[in-house]
């Protein structure tokens, strides 16, 4: 709240300066006007003492006023990545939305929106942490190659205890990875090479990779939990 607050002090001393740039978006109703986007703008005006604001009139049903609302919520450059993830998935679940429409909507890459809902499969106190800055957005990702919540919080508190790197990160979850996942014995010949490819695999994945090998021949076998990861996995195969 404190920060927020921040927030709409800065918004207001700028809005005294060079008044409201953006109109303030909003629907005619019964009783005057709704604001469909544009609420801290509104706000910040009011603090600031204007009298009267740009606005644009639109005449919009619930559904689409819910999205602009999203939408403009989203666009907020102070937005913190769980609470960005968490406007993409009410597009999806409320909307009915596909994450190819939730890309067009705002602008973004298909693998954008895939990548920063993966994010909300993290635990609640690691999503917290996310949101406060704890962690990185690069540092969340690593964490979900880890598929026990225990062993990620293990991770999270090296992470913010040691000020590690994203790189450093990856190494830790190595480590970890070896003892959550334990791969079944390979060759001599293989152990080390194997081994690598499948942790900076698992890494860059974001989901369990395991290499079999027989000779000169062999198999590469990619897990998946759902259609969305299964096409997240496709978009990052395909460089899409």
């Amino acid at each position: 709240m404190e920060v927020e607050a921040a927030n709409l002090d800065e918004l207001t001393q700028s809005i005294r300066v060079h008044g409201v740039i953006q109109p303030i978006i909003v629907r005619k109703t019964d009783g005057g006007f709704e604001i469909i986007a544009g609420e801290r703008r509104w706000r910040a005006a009011q603090k600031a003492g204007l009298l009267r604001v740009p606005v644009v009139i639109r005449n919009v049903e619930d559904d689409k006023l819910l999205q602009l609302a999203l939408i403009e919520n989203i666009q907020r450059e102070n937005l913190n990545p769980v609470d960005e993830a968490s406007a993409y998935r009410r597009l999806i679940d409320e909307l009915k939305l596909s994450q190819e429409e939730v890309a067009v909507a705002v602008g973004k890459d298909r693998s954008t929106i895939a990548n920063a809902l993966r994010l909300l499969r993290l635990p609640d106190d690691l999503k917290a942490d996310l949101a406060a800055g704890l962690l990185s957005v690069g540092h969340a990702r690593a964490l979900l190659g880890l598929h026990d919540e225990k062993t990620q919080r293990q991770a999270a508190r090296e992470v913010v205890a040691r000020g590690l790197s994203v790189r450093e990160v990856e190494v830790l979850i190595r480590k970890l990875s070896r003892a959550e996942e334990p791969t079944p014995p390979t060759p001599p010949t293989q152990d080390v090479h194997v081994r690598a490819a499948e942790e900076r695999l698992r890494f860059v994945l974001g989901t369990r990779v395991r290499i079999v090998k027989k000779k000169k021949a062999g198999r590469i076998e990619i897990d998946f939990t759902s259609e969305n990861e299964l096409q997240r996995l496709y978009e990052k195969l395909t460089n899409q």
